[in-house]
């Protein structure tokens, strides 16, 4: 450990050779997100494509990453190929873990193998071997076969692989991490197609010192304690986010059909009991987390048609994909969901902005705008069969048709016409028609995520329409979640990782000066990314709401139109004078 310089791993896919650097700057830029803003300052080029081999592919931990409960995520940051903008995508599993065992507080990868390669890295070797077989592999499959080819420690091992959509470079591409965790938006598995990487594994073959003093085993327990009795952290190992559904179909705050419909009787199909009482077959959790929030449901299907002999597989779930593919869909029965899930692991895309994009797709061709010859199977909301069909030829770019889509829901809309009914905030949105703070948090958001602000929880309570105070309530409440994201925390943490409690943890662990420094250090990585994502060509101007968000009704009434427009210009304006200093951001 080491209070002021980083650890870094930088490969050369192009020589399959590898250094290790001590990087300056853990006093302004702490881990996480700071970290991956900081490396891609100062190795990503602003005005290059995201396609550029040198453009670099970023994971970075925290300095808590391994020490205390729920510091288990992992950020990725690359040059986006939605786009073509500086993002973060998150993801857990064990990948935090395997970097910190590995010596390391950043892998950067930059150029591109020659032939399609697995990467393999741990503390004291380095390999990239040329798995030329593998292409066209689904993701699943992958893993399996990374599992023989690279035996190590699987306790401290994790595994990225990527699907055929990443191989195409659709910008849909998701990473799979440790088969149920996802780098999911913003099409992380296109940046590391474009560089020729099918996996990459992580050994995490070394020790990790505890800190040897004795107040930090009694603030990890206190801690420890404070996670599992906490009632939010017993939810979401329970139902888990899955029974959020239930409650915002009942404030008409769920996208139903293309979001046509915030709320549907059927919803009793996918709810969080119906999930947890029918497919539910065990939980898991991220490695350094007592919570086990990954529900893990399963489908069969039949093995041999001679026969009754079935094969089992397990499917991850959570509210996020259950809202793409179920009620999105207008698919209303739990096995179903996660048979069109099942088709979108192995093709590795996001599942949300798949889905999202699919249900454009199905009230496109309802209204004429795209045939058969386009989609290929006929699209109605609720048919299954057809959607886990579709899905497979968007994840392997069937057509012309599933390749333009597989760039973007508007990609599409612009060559065949229907943007006005596309459901995207920036991108693909996700599940929370909660109403107007949300609609406008989201298209201008960093990484256009719900949880970049709490705009959905805001929207859910608060009836006033008053935009001075919700939009300073968007811009006071992202520092704290940089905060967390840099350190690397799970949000789902974020009510008891206080910023006090932050710094008891960064003392007890060797980082006395950074703890001290915390305050103002979120607003100062907030900024940074900020500055980054404009410098790589974001305009808030440019980023319009499709008419079908002015035309949803929600508990509080149908969406006014005029508050929506008057919070996006001023959130917009708050966000462009915190980027470029030109004016008091907040």
């Amino acid at each position: 450990m080491n209070e002021e310089m980083f650890r870094v791993l930088f490969v050369n896919l192009a020589t399959g050779k590898g250094r290790v650097e001590l990087i300056p700057g853990r006093s302004s830029g702490i881990g996480g997100s700071g970290l991956a803003a900081l490396l891609f300052a100062s190795y990503g080029d602003p005005v290059r494509p995201w396609d550029d081999p040198d453009q670099p592919f970023i994971l970075a931990v925290g300095p808590l990453t391994g020490l205390f409960p729920l510091m288990s995520k992992t950020v990725s940051a690359f040059k986006s190929p939605y786009h073509n903008q500086y993002t973060e995508s998150h993801a857990g599993g064990r990948s935090a873990l395997a970097i910190r065992f590995s010596g390391y507080d950043a892998l950067v990868l930059q150029g591109r193998a020659a032939t399609l390669s697995c990467l393999n890295i741990g503390a004291r070797h380095l390999e990239l071997k040329e798995t030329g077989f593998m292409a066209g592999m689904h993701a699943l499959a992958a893993g399996k076969v990374m599992r023989r080819m690279f035996k190590g420690n699987s306790g401290h091992r994790s595994m990225l692989r990527i699907g055929q959509s990443g191989e195409i470079g659709s910008a849909m591409a998701c990473i799979n991490v440790d088969t149920y965790r996802h780098f999911g938006r913003l099409g992380g598995g296109a940046v590391l197609g474009n560089k020729n990487i099918k996996g990459i594994v992580i050994q995490g073959d070394s020790n990790y010192p505890l800190p040897e003093n004795k107040e930090y085993p009694k603030l990890f327990k206190k801690v420890y304690g404070m996670v599992t009795d906490t009632d939010m952290l017993r939810k979401y190992h329970n139902l888990g986010t899955p029974a959020n559904l239930e409650s915002l179909n009942e404030l008409q705050s769920l996208p139903w059909r293309n979001l046509q419909q915030t709320a549907d009787p059927q919803i009793s199909g996918i709810t969080g009991e119906r999930f947890a009482d029918d497919t539910l077959l065990r939980n898991g959790a991220c490695s350094g987390c007592p919570v086990g929030c990954i529900h893990i449901g399963y489908v069969r299907e039949r093995f041999e048609a001679k026969d009754n002999r079935y094969l089992y597989r397990q499917v991850a779930y959570d509210y996020e994909p259950i809202f793409a593919v179920g009620s999105m869909l207008g698919v209303t029965k739990a096995f179903d969901v996660l048979r069109i899930l099942d088709v979108l692991e192995k093709v590795c895309l996001d599942a949300m902005s798949a889905g999202v994009a699919l249900a454009w797709a199905t009230e496109a061709a309802e209204r004429g705008f795209l045939s058969l010859k386009e989609t290929l199977v006929p699209l109605k909301f609720g048919d299954t069969e057809s959607y886990i069909t579709a899905a497979k030829h968007l994840g392997t770019g069937a057509n012309e048709f599933y390749r333009l889509l597989g760039l973007g829901t508007l990609v599409a809309a612009d060559s065949y016409g229907g943007s006005d009914f596309a459901c995207v905030l920036g991108q693909e949105m996700a599940g929370y028609a909660t109403g107007e703070v949300f609609f406008a948090a989201q298209s201008l958001g960093f990484r256009h995520s719900h949880l970049d602000t709490g705009g959905y929880s805001y929207d859910q309570k608060h009836k006033e329409k008053e935009v001075d105070k919700a939009v300073s309530f968007l811009m006071e409440d992202e520092p704290g979640r940089c905060l967390l994201t840099s350190m690397v925390s799970c949000l789902f943490a974020r009510s008891v990782y206080s910023e006090d409690l932050l710094a008891e943890c960064l003392k007890v662990t060797g980082y006395p000066e950074l703890a001290s420094n915390l305050n103002p250090l979120g607003e100062k990585i907030r900024r940074h990314r900020w500055q980054l994502r404009f410098a790589t060509g974001f305009s808030p101007e440019e980023i319009t709401l499709p008419k079908r968000f002015y035309k949803v009704s929600t508990w509080k009434g149908p969406i006014d139109t005029v508050y929506l427009d008057e919070l996006k210009r001023e959130y917009g304006r708050r966000i462009k004078a915190l980027a470029t200093g030109t004016e008091e951001g907040r």
